[in-house]
């Protein structure tokens, strides 16, 4: 795929270090807008030169969203932390019947709601446990008494993991389901249940999860229903690099053929806690690794995004520089990150985002779920 955007130059210093990386070739593609190859993908996680592939990344998230950096006002919501799929790497879930367990009513989401109301939130995020005792009826309520609070508020909601589930619950067919939600008010979908789009890894980690082929294919679907959803991986457990990359080429395939992807998002793994809590989880340098890189393989996308509570406010606005053009939202009580030890905060305020953006020399923007702009500052 070769893309229509003008050829770049980087500063001659810089085109040299590029070169002196072993990175030429590649910078070359890149200045020309060609599509990189698998091949492509794995040299430049294999990389060293940090720099060279930052500067790579640098021309893509510049070419196009210029100095821009998204966030949004979000709330986060986790209906419920029942779960019968006993992913490995989950610190988040309780059983059926297990102490700790909880599912969320009208009530609680009204109570949550009313303690955020003075940061003007645009965005309800929700997601949770597959649950087997939940009716389908459950979820279309829970966006129901949503929309009574809040009618103006975009619900993203339900990643394919719980879109399946709901399909099997409801006894209607994947379009009709999608459509019910909808008509309650669903607005867009997250991406997290891809993991690493990986047939091994899914057999290792989750495998009574959907796996690869059925994320993809509800996706599809998805999107031919008229929503929008983000995509994400999981990465810094046991995928190798090449599985990476498998993942982000077909995550490319597909946006190729529905458009519907807004955002890529890497998801860095937290071990403490987990069953995989032998593992080190990965480093800084990882984190930064998976932004450029993704940055550089996802030319159809229009978004990556640095997921602060996953990387760390500090490494999300690095970041910024190595191919990120989205530091999310306020993510107002994120719980399912923290059960597995984060230590980022819980929560963000506006005006801690504004100087975070400010301080990495890049202009904050505020978006709504499907980045229209409300607001540049």
């Amino acid at each position: 795929m070769t893309t229509t955007a003008a050829p770049v130059k980087l500063p001659r210093h810089i085109e040299s270090q590029v070169e002196r990386s072993g990175l030429g070739d590649i910078y070359a593609k890149v200045a020309e807008g060609v599509r990189l190859s698998a091949e492509d993908g794995i040299r430049l996680f294999e990389a060293s030169d940090i720099l060279s592939l930052g500067a790579l990344a640098n021309i893509v998230r510049e070419r196009k969203n210029g100095d821009y950096t998204y966030f949004n006002r979000n709330l986060r919501i986790d209906y419920t932390n029942i779960c019968n799929k006993q992913c490995l790497f989950c610190a988040f879930d309780r059983l059926p019947g297990e102490i700790g367990g909880y599912v969320l009513g009208e009530k609680e989401i009204a109570e949550r709601f009313a303690r955020y109301d003075a940061y003007k939130i645009t965005e309800v995020h929700m997601v949770g446990g597959i649950n087997p005792k939940l009716p389908f009826s459950y979820y279309t309520d829970l966006l129901r008494s949503v929309k009574r609070l809040r009618p103006d508020i975009h619900i993203k909601a339900f990643t394919m993991v719980e879109i399946a589930q709901m399909i099997r619950i409801s006894k209607m067919s994947a379009e009709d389901t999608i459509a019910a939600l909808k008509e309650a008010g669903l607005g867009s979908c997250p991406g997290g249940g891809a993991e690493v789009l990986v047939d091994r890894v899914h057999k290792e980690l989750f495998r009574l999860k959907i796996g690869p082929k059925q994320w993809i294919d509800l996706q599809k679907i998805v999107h031919q229903c008229g929503l929008k959803t983000t995509a994400t991986m999981l990465y810094g457990h046991i995928e190798t690099l090449p599985e990476r990359i498998e993942h982000l080429v077909r995550l490319r395939e597909l946006q190729d053929e529905t458009g519907g992807f807004q955002t890529f998002i890497p998801l860095a793994f937290h071990p403490r806690n987990t069953e995989l809590s032998h593992l080190a989880g990965p480093t800084g340098m990882d984190d930064i690794k998976n932004i450029a890189v993704a940055r550089l393989m996802l030319d159809n996308f229009d978004h990556i995004k640095a997921y602060w509570i996953m990387m760390s406010p500090a490494l999300s606005q690095m970041s910024l520089w190595f191919g990120a053009d989205d530091i999310d939202g306020t993510v107002l009580e994120e719980t399912i990150v923290h059960e597995a030890g984060a230590t980022t905060p819980t929560g963000l305020t506006v005006e801690t985002l504004l100087r975070t953006i400010r301080e990495a020399g890049r202009t904050p923007v505020e978006r709504d779920t499907v980045y229209n702009i409300l607001q540049v500052f």
